[in-house]
């Protein structure tokens, strides 16, 4: 039978637990049930008790109750959990994961969840859902269902939110416990990045790669996606890395939505592995529908209903070009940066709302400067980034970057 592993604060939420574990006995699986609770003693009997977890995070249920500091015990039992939940699924006692509850054992559960691959199913029901998820789903294909009510009781909505929970998670893992079907044999594979605003050359660049024989993933550097692109690459799942949407950078300056972390550009440079890059979508600042009031002022584009826009100005400019050449310039492995000198997206190309020569040209200079001296190899063109031929020249240099070993197993 499938395996759905159960994470929950056995001394809150015991009852709503208990049901869920008979209805997914019910579904033909078999629950394995762990505490991750820490005060008042469970409500149903566990098969992995909190004890366990307190050892698994290097600590005791004693020590953290003696400190008496929640935010403390919270991350002790989520890093607890996850070594737990990291240990069934090595014994194979993992086809899916489910989870309920409120901040903290979200905390707790999607961490837990974070520490097993992609494709193993994983679904939170949480009170939080309403908001901002970005922290607990991390670079994962993490599965988040708005509770309604809090988890506090069976009553006529979460009976039914519960039972869908229940089901879902039921037919996920019996799927995954079938074997997913293996891919079209032995490829080589790249993450390359896009946003809307760049998507013409990476179609071009895609396109052409998987000609030449790789399986392409594409990423939507929207925060989320550059920190699903990182995350891939340092756990060995990429073999190169094209890199022309660098839009999550100019967020982060600045204060726009869509923020991938520190380590956004980092990754494949620090573990060798080739990687040609372009600085897509630095002209740009992304916003929900309405900027901030201390933004009014500046060049502002309303690109959809849910995002708005404002152009990266000169100082802006010239700190991204610095940031880029910094975090390029310790790369151990093959790497490239394309400079398209007559745009930076479809709103930064000739007619545009934001072409800029001035203010590309002061990007330009700062990531040159910085990158003086470096073993990164820059390409320039006299294009805009959605001209194809700009997409073919980089899909094409990335092939010929990777060794002949992997073009023979691409072909």
């Amino acid at each position: 039978m499938p395996f759905v592993v159960l994470i929950g604060t056995l001394d809150t939420k015991g009852l709503e637990y208990e049901w869920l574990r008979e209805r997914l006995n019910g579904l033909g699986m078999e629950v394995v049930l762990v505490d991750t609770g820490v005060l008042d003693p469970p409500w149903v009997q566990p098969d992995v008790s909190r004890d366990e977890v307190a050892r698994a995070a290097g600590t005791s249920l004693a020590a953290l109750r003696a400190q008496g500091d929640r935010g403390v015990a919270v991350t002790a039992m989520a890093r607890g959990a996850a070594a737990v939940v990291a240990r069934l699924h090595r014994e194979g006692r993992v086809h899916g994961v489910l989870s309920v509850g409120g901040s903290g054992n979200s905390a707790i559960s999607t961490n837990a969840m974070r520490a097993l691959p992609v494709g193993v199913p994983k679904l939170m029901v949480s009170s939080m859902t309403s908001g901002d998820v970005s922290t607990y789903i991390g670079g994962t294909d993490l599965t988040m269902m708005y509770s309604v009510v809090d988890i506090a009781g069976i009553n006529r909505i979460s009976v039914r939110v519960l039972a869908n929970a229940a089901d879902a998670i039921a037919g996920m893992a019996t799927g995954f416990a079938a074997g997913t079907p293996a891919p079209p044999g032995g490829r080589a594979v790249i993450g390359a990045t896009m946003a809307g605003v760049t998507t013409p050359g990476v179609n071009a660049a895609r396109e052409l790669l998987s000609v030449l024989g790789y399986e392409v993933l594409v990423f939507h550097t929207t925060g989320p996606g550059g920190r699903s692109l990182e995350a891939m690459t340092a756990g060995g799942m990429l073999t190169a890395v094209l890199d022309p949407t660098l839009l999550e950078l100019s967020n982060a300056l600045v204060g726009g939505v869509g923020v991938a972390g520190p380590d956004r550009l980092e990754t494949a440079g620090r573990l060798g592995i080739p990687q040609v890059v372009s600085l897509g979508a630095l002209d740009m600042v992304k916003f929900g529908p309405e900027v901030p009031e201390r933004f009014r002022h500046r060049h502002v584009h309303a690109h959809n209903p849910s995002v708005t826009l404002i152009r990266t100005n000169a100082d802006e400019c010239a700190e991204l070009g610095r940031t880029v050449a910094a975090k390029l310039r310790p790369a151990v492995g093959p790497t490239a940066l394309f400079i398209p000198l007559r745009g930076l997206s479809t709103l930064g190309s000739p007619g545009g709302p934001y072409h800029d020569p001035a203010l590309d040209a002061v990007l330009f200079d700062a990531v040159r400067d910085g990158l003086a001296g470096s073993p990164v190899e820059i390409v320039e063109m006299d294009t805009d980034i959605n001209d194809p031929a700009f997409g073919r020249a980089m899909a094409d240099h990335l092939h010929l970057m990777l060794t002949p070993a992997m073009r023979a197993a691409a072909s």
